[in-house]
């Protein structure tokens, strides 16, 4: 059983004794022996500086390379014995991310034990460790609980409520043998726009700063606690140093510019309250200060973080983060190590990269000191969680390994709805709320019921909204929320237990005219720069009109809004008797029910300031806004800001409609394989990725300038994929495009329409002449298609993959040809 800090008391005999029944695809032999004298025992830096004394050069750099689990296999990992290795957002065990828990422990224990074989002439063998994205519990795996999304919790405001979730989650994280939790962000988000502001918890970074030390000692424990990462605790993260949430106009990745001191006044304060909470490892950021890619940054990864704040553990880089200095590519960037980064955060390109490593090390470029130097950190906070040691024992034996039914327990599940319930913010209320027992309410919009939608993004896949995605399939929610309760449950349990009747209508409609309606909709999951807006504007008017409807039959509403962020809601907010900002809640609805039927007092007052206009221009707490930092409305309180404003000239529908773009698909948006490629009795492929073995096509991500960010379409020789806007835009299709296999056989585009007949296009010699030519635009006029419609088709006699980053329709000049 790991134990912590404790292990530091004995340090000789082995490392562990190998028994993997199951994990017979990695040969198991007698584990190598580490040896030590008398003299280092209970001495880290001793012990550790003699483990890296004997270790190979090659299995230094390993230390130092993090791979992702689709990339590489036991054999790789016995070979080049990396350090640490993760799951991607739509990463999972042999290839399924959604393999039930054991498979993922099965996993941990494969790889740990091809990290431990033995090697030749003394060499000490290190386990690797695993990291994870648990942002709002352990959400990669089916079944876990989903607490709500840092926003909700900042709302809450609670630092104890944040450090029983923290504890919660890395009890079930270490359910499944996964070492290492990549979480608390830390950011302060300052620019709603941002597609990452969910993962905020304020606004006000000494919020941020209370409750990410919070989440940092429920992950791992207090520092010099008995149970300091032992057993139910894991490695923290705390991310994103630095500056994440201030990049200019709230792009993701971006720039932060300004004064140095002010900006780590504002965005650095969380991370010496982490710091003092003991984080074992801090991930460094996508974005530039200044001008400078932090992930080549010395001044900041190490003479500040290191030298004024005091950091003494490893930073690990974000997913191909390094690849974004100036100067580096994802294979090739020493500026990295050298400016205070350890770990190399490298999905895909892991050989490559430590190829150019060692070269690097051998030819000078990287000193053999600063290598030892961040070996050291990644075996320090090894030693410190008990994986590195003579008592060291595979993911399975560990702590509460393999005992699933803490996966979503009772206590977990209650504590999920505590959160919920503190987290949500009566914003208006005309004296509706709490909900009159006995009332007939009626429960409308398409969130009401879909778990996906109110978990949001890093809910089982990075991009979440796996419900949503599959509505068509009835079974979806009990198979991959199968510890879950939506917020039409929850409402419908409270509701008729406290003699009144509840009816689930989406479109709003019914035969027994209720009291009151209950109108649940919000923003489709997202995450990271998917999630980037231009404005605040909120252009899904579901909502909006079931509200007006109600409004107009004369029937009060209570409008329950799921949002990563505040955004302008004055035309809802208008058309409401009540409105809650429901935030992210996860998988526990009857947290929402508890406050709109008054079973729980309303204590959640915003953490981030609402916007009184669609334009977006950050409000620096309060200047300006709707609603300030700190509003909320208390149980029974009644409050309103009167009729609002309701002009937003955004809302003007422009020239032009994207379909897809920044990795995700745009409502409305539908992929089709095989068949006609008609969309007629076809396989669909939610959210643009996946494979059909019928149809003979595989998509899947494709990192083009951020992860995942693209589609890499495989097509086999007489397959054929078609794109479907079901509401026609009108306009030519842009499409940007890379060909990576030149055609060897006729490839075609076919335009239609559902109800004409389509138009195909011979593009092989188009095709071939993009061949490895980089991405480039395709541009689908009448010219050459006689009309344009709302149906794109591809078909190939031979095997093919392409890229797309982009597709958009567009109004263009009369008469513009096509082009490719």
């Amino acid at each position: 059983m790991r134990s912590g800090l404790n292990l530091r008391a004995s340090v000789a005999g082995t490392v562990l004794a190998l028994a993997l029944a199951g994990c017979a695809t990695t040969p198991v032999a007698e584990p190598q022996a580490i040896t030590e004298t008398a003299s280092l025992y209970g001495d880290e830096d001793a012990y550790i500086a003699d483990l890296v004394s004997r270790m190979s050069l090659e299995h230094k750099i390993g230390q130092l390379i993090q791979p992702q689990i689709n990339s590489f296999t036991p054999e790789d990992m016995e070979r080049y014995r990396f350090g640490s290795y993760l799951n991607g957002g739509n990463g999972g065990p042999y290839g399924d991310e959604f393999a039930p828990a054991s498979e993922w422990l099965r996993y941990a224990d494969e790889m740990y034990a091809a990290s431990v074989q033995p090697l030749p002439n003394g060499e000490p063998v290190i386990p690797t460790m695993w990291g994870t994205d648990a942002v709002h519990g352990h959400t990669n795996v089916v079944g876990a609980t989903i607490f709500p999304h840092n926003i909700a919790l900042g709302a809450a405001g609670d630092a104890d409520l944040v450090r029983r979730i923290g504890q919660a989650t890395a009890v079930e994280i270490e359910v499944t043998g996964i070492d290492w939790n990549f979480s608390p962000t830390v950011a302060v988000a300052r620019d709603d726009r941002w597609g990452r502001t969910y993962e905020s918890y304020s606004e006000n970074p000494d919020l941020v700063a209370e409750l990410g030390a919070a989440l940092v000692e429920g992950l791992q424990g207090a520092r010099g606690a008995d149970d300091y990462l032992g057993t139910g605790r894991v490695i923290a993260t705390a991310k994103h140093f630095f500056g994440d949430g201030g990049t200019e106009q709230g792009v993701d990745q971006g720039d932060v510019n300004g004064d140095i001191d002010e900006l780590l006044a504002l965005h650095g304060r969380p991370y010496p309250a982490t710091i003092d909470a003991g984080v074992e490892t801090i991930m460094a950021s996508f974005n530039s200060i200044n001008g400078r890619k932090m992930h080549g940054n010395e001044a900041l990864l190490t003479d500040v973080l290191r030298g004024e704040m005091g950091f003494d553990g490893l930073v690990v880089g974000d997913w191909n983060g390094h690849g974004q200095v100036r100067g580096c590519t994802v294979t090739n960037c020493p500026q990295s190590l050298l400016a205070g980064l350890d770990i190399y955060m490298v999905p895909d390109d892991w050989r490559e990269l430590t190829q150019n490593l060692i070269a690097q090390v051998n030819d000078g470029t990287i000193p053999m000191e600063r290598v030892d130097e961040a070996v050291t950190r990644v075996l320090r906070v090894k030693y410190r969680a008990g994986l590195l040691g003579p008592d060291a024992v595979r993911p399975s034996e560990r702590g509460v390994a393999g005992q699933y039914e803490l996966l979503a327990s009772p206590e977990h599940r209650a504590l999920a709805r505590e959160a919920v319930a503190r987290s949500q913010v009566i914003l208006q209320n005309d004296g509706i709320l709490p909900l009159v027992a006995g009332s007939n309410v009626l429960v409308a919009g398409s969130a009401a019921d879909d778990i996906g939608q109110a978990s949001g993004g890093w809910t089982l896949e990075w991009q979440g909204g796996l419900e949503g995605e599959m509505g068509a399939d009835a079974g979806i929610a009990d198979r991959l929320f199968p510890n879950a309760e939506s917020i039409w449950e929850g409402l419908e349990e409270a509701i008729t237990s406290n003699g009144g009747t509840a009816t689930l209508s989406e479109d709003g409609s019914f035969t027994t005219r209720p009291d009151v309606a209950v109108v649940v909709f919000g923003e489709k999951p997202y995450a990271e720069f998917a999630g980037d807006q231009r404005d605040l504007a909120f252009r899904d008017e579901e909502g909006l009109e079931l509200l007006r409807s109600f409004e107009e039959q004369g029937i009060p509403t209570v409008a329950v809004f799921l949002s990563g962020r505040p955004l302008w809601m004055n035309r809802e907010m208008n058309a409401s008797n009540a409105f809650v900002a429901s935030w992210l809640p996860g998988s526990e609805g009857g947290g929402v029910a508890d406050i709109l039927t008054g079973a729980v007092q309303a204590t959640g007052r915003l953490s981030f300031s609402w916007p009184n206009d669609c334009i977006g221009t950050p409000l620096n707490q309060a200047e300006g806004a709707l609603f300030a930092v700190g509003y909320g409305l208390s149980t029974g309180e009644t409050g309103s800001r009167g009729e609002l404003g309701e002009s937003c000239s955004l809302l003007e529908v422009g020239a032009g409609s994207e379909i897809f773009g920044s990795g995700r698909l745009a409502d409305g948006a539908l992929v089709y394989v095989s068949g006609n490629a008609l969309g007629n009795d076809n396989e669909m492929l939610p959210n643009f990725r996946g494979s059909s073995e019928a149809a003979g096509i595989s998509v899947r991500g494709y990192d083009r300038n951020a992860q995942e960010d693209s589609r890499e379409i495989e097509m086999s020789a007489g397959s054929r994929l078609a794109i479907l806007q079901e509401t026609d835009g009108g306009g030519a299709w842009r499409l940007t495009y890379e060909v990576d296999t030149r055609p060897t056989a006729p490839v075609s585009l076919l335009m239609a329409t559902p109800d004409g007949e389509p138009s195909v296009l011979d593009v092989t010699m188009e095709f071939q002449n993009a061949h490895g030519k980089g991405f480039r635009e395709m541009i689908l006029t009448e010219a050459c298609f006689g009309e344009t419609g709302n149906i794109l088709g591809f078909m190939t006699e031979a095997d093919l993959t392409l890229r797309i980053a982009e597709i958009r329709r567009e109004d263009l000049p009369e008469g513009t040809e096509c082009s490719f």
